[in-house]
């Protein structure tokens, strides 16, 4: 029997996305949300297709989710206009990524949809 870790980040954040990507295949094509995690970084993104090459698609990042092991926290940033990270205030930090989902869902500021 293979033995398998489970991430529980990872299962975490896979939930969440699949929880706001469209149902429908054909307003896939046209946005649809995703993500990447590598180490200790998880980045949120919309997926669209270029404006001038419509064949082609973009990845536009909207929040940064990263675990500092020292600290044992996660600390959320949002994407500024000018295409910086900048730390999501009031409440950037927790222990427990699940809590740093709600504060990207509950969006109080409009920093991540707008």
């Amino acid at each position: 029997m293979k033995n398998t870790l489970i991430d529980i980040n990872d299962s975490t954040i896979k939930k969440y996305i699949e929880s706001l990507r469209p149902e429908d295949l054909e307003i896939r094509e046209k946005v649809d949300i995703g993500y990447s995690y590598e180490k200790n970084i998880v980045i949120l993104f919309e997926i669209r297709p270029k404006w001038d090459t419509p064949k082609k698609k973009e990845h536009i990042e909207f929040a940064k989710i990263r675990y500092y092991k020292s600290r044992k926290e996660w600390n959320l940033y949002w994407m500024r206009a000018n295409l910086k990270w900048e730390l999501y205030e009031p409440f950037p930090l927790s222990t427990h990524l699940s809590k740093i989902i709600e504060i990207i869902k509950e969006d109080k500021h409009g920093c991540f949809y707008g």
